[in-house]
């Protein structure tokens, strides 16, 4: 079972009631602090990582994207810019593992990062 962990800085609850009921039972979730959900994903202890903040990619994807690099991180939500279907798509594809975003684009991004993974068979 893939592991998914929740960062950043707000809505951590409702991130993972969205997580649960978008991966549909196929992801066991948990919620950490933003430095230990990043870092259990830099040590293979989880798969994927989802952070919410004001800005979509500060306190949302901080620590993933100083542990990782940038090239494994996603801000798929930013005031005034939310990703398209085929953006998140693409990021999934490009092999991202880190999403961040802001609360008010939660679910849409949610439903459809986690619609990609499923397409790609994870």
């Amino acid at each position: 079972m893939k592991k998914i962990v929740i960062g950043g800085q707000i809505e951590k609850g409702t991130i993972e009631e969205l997580l649960q009921k978008y991966g549909k039972g196929n992801y066991e979730i948990t919620v950490k602090t933003d430095i230990d959900a990043a870092m259990a994903l830099k040590s293979g202890a989880a798969d994927y990582y989802f952070g919410a903040c004001n800005t979509g990619g500060g306190g949302a994807l901080a620590m993933a994207i100083a542990l990782l690099g940038g090239d494994k991180t996603a801000t798929l939500g930013m005031p005034g810019k939310t990703a398209s279907k085929e953006e998140i798509s693409q990021s999934v594809a490009a092999g991202k593992i880190a999403f961040g975003f802001t609360s008010q684009d939660m679910e849409f991004i949610i439903s459809n990062v986690m619609k990609a993974l499923e397409n790609k068979g994870e």
